[in-house]
């Protein structure tokens, strides 16, 4: 009998994604699939980023004060969100051309979140349209929105999410220019990826990545095709470039906005307890504590660090959720101690997305939820929901 058989017999040599039992194996596994170009564009922040790596530190340093000889044998990670239940506390952020990682892209993406019974966010800047995304499921779907220099672009894309059954929108507001992400400046990558010299070892090492790219979509933001000069003078890439950012954008937009969409509105990229307040005296349902995954504003805090400032500011008015460096269900506990209704997560899903495509996915939505309910267990509070501050060893009511 060969070592490889007998090893698998054995079970000595896991194989397939149950052999992923972390998030950090989802992105070591997808970066051996995946040319350096397209890694460091999932992995990447802006300028030096430190707010990439505030983001993760940040969870280190949160402790616990678990409490003991609790019957936890009765656990549920389930929670509410905008009054219908989540499954699982982990939803899916926006981000764009996920078929850069995998040909099925955002459509692999619903038909997981939807298995998994969570929200799937799509991003203005979708590989596939907002209504091919919504034919593949019967799930939950957010859209999100950048502030558009151009109304008319706006307004066309919020008549079509709520045409496609889209629940809810998430205004992304942190994007006045786009952030200098140093990583993607060096590799030259752009949309379509342009292969330099030194780079073509590299994707050629990656053969199942190119045959998925021949095979997939034209990598291009596929709701945003309708928006494009009809007689061809203009690149989908050039036309982002010059309507995604708007530096002239203010607080008046949202009230614009929140005329025209008459379900939840989310504004995404909060960080100050004045932020917060704007966004809800202008309508907002919701906020979602973010700093763009370190993308943006380098030297931001990290999103769990700025969620108990916008949750007091907040005061009960509005759900709040966070995003930014969860990668363990441990964090998404800590998260909610800290005050947010359920999280987001978007490299993560990338990540799962380039091992798996929708199995991808799910696996690591999966990994998420054992691992909330087995922190729920060992910290002696079983069900999600209740968990409080008084479970964070800095509370004042654990010294004394």
């Amino acid at each position: 009998m060969k070592l490889g058989v007998l090893a698998r017999m054995l079970d000595l040599r896991p194989r397939g994604l149950k052999a992923l039992a972390s998030v950090d194996d989802f992105e070591q596994s997808a970066n051996r699939k995946l040319p350096r170009i397209v890694s460091d564009f999932v992995a990447g922040g802006s300028d030096c980023e430190i707010t990439v790596q505030k983001n993760l530190s940040a969870f280190r340093q949160i402790e616990w004060a678990p409490r003991f000889l609790k019957d936890v044998s009765d656990r549920s990670v389930t929670t509410d969100v905008f009054g219908q239940p989540l499954q699982i506390p982990v939803m899916l952020s926006p981000a764009g051309l996920a078929s850069l990682v995998h040909r099925d892209g955002e459509l692999a993406a619903a038909r997981a979140a939807e298995s998994a019974g969570t929200v799937f966010v799509v991003s203005t800047a979708s590989s596939y349209s907002l209504e091919e995304i919504s034919a593949v499921t019967t799930g939950r779907l957010w859209f999100q929105v950048y502030l558009w220099k151009s109304r008319e672009v706006i307004s066309e894309l919020v008549k079509r999410a709520e045409e496609s059954r889209y629940e809810a929108l998430v205004l992304t507001v942190d994007v006045p220019v786009v952030g200098k992400r140093v990583r993607d400046v060096r590799n030259g990558m752009a949309i379509p990826p342009r292969i330099r010299p030194g780079s073509v070892l590299d994707v050629l090492r990656r053969p199942r990545w190119l045959a998925h790219l021949a095979k997939g979509p034209e990598l291009t933001f596929g709701s945003l095709v309708r928006s494009i000069d009809p007689r061809g003078k203009e690149s989908i890439a050039s036309y982002v470039d010059r309507e995604l950012s708007n530096s002239a954008a203010t607080w008046d937009e949202l009230v614009w906005l929140r005329g025209i969409w008459k379900g939840p509105l989310i504004v995404k990229g909060i960080l100050t307890a004045e932020d917060a307040k704007e966004a809800l005296q202008r309508g907002a349902d919701g906020i979602i504590v973010s700093n763009h995954g370190g993308r943006q504003l380098d030297s931001c805090p990290a999103s769990i660090d700025a969620l108990t400032h916008v949750v007091d500011a907040v005061g009960g008015r509005a759900e709040v959720f966070m995003d930014g460096g969860i990668r363990r269900g441990s964090d998404v506990v800590k998260a909610k101690a800290l005050g947010a209704n359920a999280v987001f997560v978007g490299r993560p899903w990338f990540w799962g997305l380039a091992v798996g495509g929708q199995e991808g996915v799910e696996r690591m939505l999966e990994v998420f939820s054992d691992e909330i309910d087995r922190t729920l267990a060992l910290l002696g509070s079983p069900d999600f929901e209740t968990v409080d501050s008084s479970k964070i060893w800095a509370h004042e009511e654990n010294f004394g």
